[in-house]
């Protein structure tokens, strides 16, 4: 279907769906989104015009189902999957995206750095996804030319346009992290902990020259605006520790991703903004604020934050708490975090753990954020527990599998997938069906005639 909308606009000189949007047209893609998030296809278009909201759909990528990103959808979450030079299976990399997809993956980001086939394995997601995927191009970049130093802006631009025309919804880079920064990053307790951060970073320091994304960002948007890759500004100074959260450096860099987002709409190029991090609980709020005012309200999108540093293997736990609050606050999508983090590789079960986490964090935000219609599930489920409708509510669970097994485990006859009660109470003592059977023996026409007669005195 989308192959055949690409086609119909085959002649257009440009080609992003913000351009579109600017021009008043409701392109297919909106129409879609505006559809699967009860949003009429008008707001969706003014959004996505003024950049509130992100439609990443790169013309390539012909099977792509369409999503949005933005205030107005709801909470959207990104799973991250990727060869190292550890570990470079094809088939792997595939089984992760699918198991992602699974449990809901909105988007996908291919990570890979250090594989020898990392062509291979990016044709071979995009190939296998309906839904859009993400890179962070340096990795590629620093394979290639085996030596950050040995980086040149022609390099960054040959694998950037490379990445598109395989079908690459969006990019994340770097760009927002100047020379003037360096002497803040010095009063920090852990420096630079994202990886295409540091790259950048350690190129800069060699050449004693500012920041190539940055230079040339120019460029970049003429590939993105080509083949309409939207723009994932990252945040190269995100914190890494809760002594780091909100400091100097993180909040320059942050003005500074304003501008380029500025230049980037002045091309009709769709952008995000990422977030950090490691944040303490009560620092959430300012921190989308401040992304809101200098970021001029263009789509947050944030890994956690966690809000604490002691949570290793169960930092999805950590950051889920942090993911709810601050897309309940104003935040658009979320990337998940798995149990691995700052640990390890994640495999697929810890891909599992980590959307489950994370799919959890952004409908519970949708419920506080009042989403039309998102609530409905879980009141089916209450009905469905008031009258041990099993099987309903292994349907309605986020994780059907988990929650039969979980069930099973204790009470694995049959008999009991019909039982008015679970293991944990017993039928003894099981409130609901405690409560059914008081309801049922109460005499109701004794109370109505005697909460009259106490009306009547009054």
């Amino acid at each position: 279907m989308r192959k055949e909308w690409i086609e119909s606009r085959k002649g257009d000189k440009v080609r992003t769906q913000m351009h579109y949007a600017r021009q008043g047209v409701i392109t297919p893609e909106m129409e879609y989104v505006a559809k699967v998030e009860n949003l009429s296809p008008e707001l969706v278009r003014s959004e996505v015009a003024r950049g509130r909201l992100i439609i990443p759909a790169n013309i390539n990528h012909t099977h792509l189902v369409p999503m949005g990103i933005g205030r107005v959808t709801k909470t959207k979450v990104n799973a991250n999957i990727g060869a190292s030079a550890l570990a470079s299976d094809i088939e792997e990399e595939v089984k992760k995206l699918k198991t992602a997809l699974k449990y809901g993956a909105d988007t996908i980001m291919d990570l890979s750095a250090g594989a020898k086939n990392i062509d291979e394995i990016r044709q071979a997601i995009i190939d296998a996804s309906p839904v859009p995927i993400g890179t962070v191009p340096i990795y590629q970049i620093v394979d290639e030319v085996k030596d950050v130093r040995n980086m040149t802006y022609d390099d960054i631009l040959r694998v950037l346009e490379k990445q598109a025309q395989q079908g690459v919804s969006y990019f994340t880079i770097h760009a927002g992290l100047l020379l003037q920064m360096m002497p803040h990053i010095a009063q920090r307790k852990m420096g630079i902990v994202s990886r295409g951060g540091s790259l950048t970073a350690s190129w800069m320091l060699h050449h004693h020259k500012e920041n190539p994304f940055y230079t040339i960002f120019d460029e970049i948007l003429e590939i993105c605006r080509a083949y309409d890759v939207s723009l994932s500004l990252g945040d190269g100074l995100r914190p890494g520790c809760l002594y780091d959260a909100s400091d100097k450096s993180q909040l320059e860099e942050l003005k500074v991703l304003g501008e380029l987002t500025l230049r980037a709409w002045d091309k009709d190029v769709q952008v995000m903004i990422e977030g950090p991090g490691h944040i303490p609980l009560n620092e959430i709020e300012r921190n989308v604020r401040l992304e809101q005012i200098y970021c001029h309200e263009a789509p947050f999108y944030v890994l956690g934050p966690l809000v604490l540093d002691i949570g290793a293997g169960y930092d999805h736990i950590g950051s889920a708490i942090g993911a709810a609050i601050a897309a309940w606050l104003g935040v658009s999508m979320l990337c998940y975090v798995t149990p691995k983090e700052h640990l390890g590789l994640p495999n697929e079960e810890d891909v599992r753990e980590g959307m489950m986490a994370y799919k959890i964090a952004a409908h519970s935000a949708d419920i506080a954020r009042r989403i039309p219609g998102v609530r409905e599930r879980d009141d089916q489920m209450s009905d469905a527990r008031y009258h041990f409708d099993w099987n309903r509510q292994f349907e309605l669970a986020l994780d059907p599998e988990r929650a039969r097994e979980y069930h099973d485990e204790t009470l694995p006859q049959e008999v009991f997938k019909e039982a008015e009660f679970c293991s944990m109470c017993g039928p003894k003592y099981c409130s609901y069906k405690i409560t059914q059977q008081a309801l049922q023996e109460f005499n109701w026409e004794e109370f109505k005639k005697e909460a009259q007669k106490k009306m009547e005195k009054e």
